[in-house]
């Protein structure tokens, strides 16, 4: 745990009773917990904390939403289709919502409402892949042309995703263009082969990293290695990380960032990376620009968290402490440093 580190600047007096354990009072506790658990993605663990956030704030919407997203990825569609229904009566109209029962519409067969849906937000997309599945829709309600004419755009907006070259070969292979489908079912054969070779090269790389150093480990896992593929190299980061490797995760990390600096997991990764390696003052701006992509993510908050004080910058580690707090009540050791920051701070 982050905050292991803080030992050897924060050593307690015995005086400094450790308070126990408070429920929390709000829903933020179960959202910055479900909110890890998602990124790590264990989503029927993230529910159950999201409808603990529901139950405590039923008007909270956050908590709502994301709730509604862990059901889809768990395929309970129409549980998650009540749940973005509940976020637009506490919010209004919202495209990422939009979006969202788009897709659900589409899984229904339901392909008049989701294409209405999906050719709403499709001017200011919330999701690169919203023309893709509004193509989808327009080929599974028979309008091959149309289909056509989004599939394309998708194919441009995202070529290196297999499951658009498939859809389009078909739509291709529907509308009797058959040289153009072969080749889109030429390009989903090379992509969707690449997909599978990254795979292999991932469990090749952890299985390496597993049995040798990091070092002779390395020439299995620099298949892993691609310069332009910014969710690959943050893959290879995090193999690294688990493994120990600390120092081999810092090149793939920091180009991960610097190809998708939207990426909270490749921040999130990076300023881990460093904190491990106890570069307190590396660790810092990947932190911040993590917490502030994911304000409610408890495990980089307490990092930051912890950072800021280890550089022995208080006054900046205790709003963001407090605010991690406030995410997990029940974590001792953050409310015992907080307990000393706070003693510290100058009487007004």
């Amino acid at each position: 745990m982050a905050l292991t580190a803080l030992a050897v600047r924060a050593q307690q007096s015995s005086d400094i009773a450790r308070p126990q354990p408070v429920p929390p009072s709000s829903a933020d506790p179960h959202i910055g917990k479900g909110t890890q658990l998602m990124h790590d993605q264990f989503f029927e663990a993230a529910s159950k904390e999201f409808e603990q956030a529901v139950a405590l704030e039923p008007g909270n919407a956050e908590a709502h939403f994301e709730d509604a997203v862990c059901l889809l990825a768990l395929g309970r569609n129409d549980d998650a289709r009540a749940q973005f229904e509940q976020v637009e009566k506490l919010k209004g109209p919202s495209r990422y919502v939009t979006y969202y029962l788009g897709r659900l519409d589409l899984l229904a067969n339901d392909y008049p409402s989701a294409i209405k849906r999906l050719g709403a937000v499709a001017a200011t997309p919330p999701f690169p892949d919203t023309d893709f599945y509004l193509g989808v829709a327009y080929v599974s309600s028979g309008d091959t042309e149309k289909g056509i004419a989004w599939l394309e755009k998708a194919v441009k907006l995202t070529p290196g995703d297999y499951r658009v070259h498939y859809r389009l070969a078909r739509a291709y292979s529907t509308a009797g263009r058959e040289q153009d489908a072969a080749h889109e079912y030429t390009l989903y054969n090379q992509f969707m082969s690449q997909h599978k070779s990254t795979e292999a090269d991932a469990r090749a790389c952890s299985e390496a990293l597993r049995t040798q150093t990091a070092d002779a480990a390395e020439t299995a896992c620099q298949h892993m290695f691609d310069p332009n593929d910014p969710e690959k190299l943050t893959l290879l980061g995090q193999l690294y990380g688990e493994a120990g490797a600390f120092k081999q995760a810092l090149d793939p990390l920091n180009r991960a960032v610097q190809l998708d600096p939207g990426s909270y997991e490749a921040w999130h990764d990076l300023g881990l990376t460093y904190f491990r390696l106890e570069r307190y003052a590396d660790a810092r701006s990947p932190l911040e620009k993590a917490a502030r992509l994911r304000p409610q993510a408890y495990g980089t908050v307490v990092m930051l968290g912890a950072t800021l004080y280890m550089l022995g910058d208080d006054a900046a580690a205790l709003p963001v402490l407090e605010h991690a707090h406030q995410l997990n009540p029940g974590d001792e050791q953050t409310a015992a440093i907080l307990d000393k920051l706070r003693a510290e701070q100058p009487k007004k």
